[in-house]
């Protein structure tokens, strides 16, 4: 049975939902886990599909980061909340918007 955007979608912030304080994963991560190994830039249109979604929920978006670390989600937060939020976890960075990924990433399926 082929997922449809809104389950994917779904199973977007399923999966973002778990991801523990003051770790972060990546968009590739949670693509790869959905089964869609190119689907990183889907996973980044069902977080901002956030924006306007209208039941409530508040997911900790601001813990999924591409790659390399980088904060480019940013631009869908208020101000410097991205970065100020993360670092309230005690995630720590190797430049202004890069997250030291090494020691913070979290694997979906894999626990905390």
């Amino acid at each position: 049975m082929k997922m449809t955007q809104n389950d994917y979608y779904n199973r977007v912030y399923e999966i973002v939902a778990e991801i523990p304080y003051g770790r972060v994963t990546t968009y590739g991560t949670i693509a790869r886990y959905l089964g869609v190994a190119s689907g990183a830039r889907m996973v980044g249109y069902a977080l901002n599909n956030l924006a306007s979604n209208s039941d409530g929920t508040v997911y900790p978006a601001h813990r999924v980061v591409n790659r390399l670390g980088q904060l480019t989600g940013r631009a869908h937060f208020p101000g410097d909340s991205m970065r100020e939020r993360l670092e309230q976890e005690g995630v720590t960075f190797k430049e202004e918007y890069t997250v030291d990924i090494e020691n913070h990433f979290w694997e979906p399926g894999m626990g905390s």
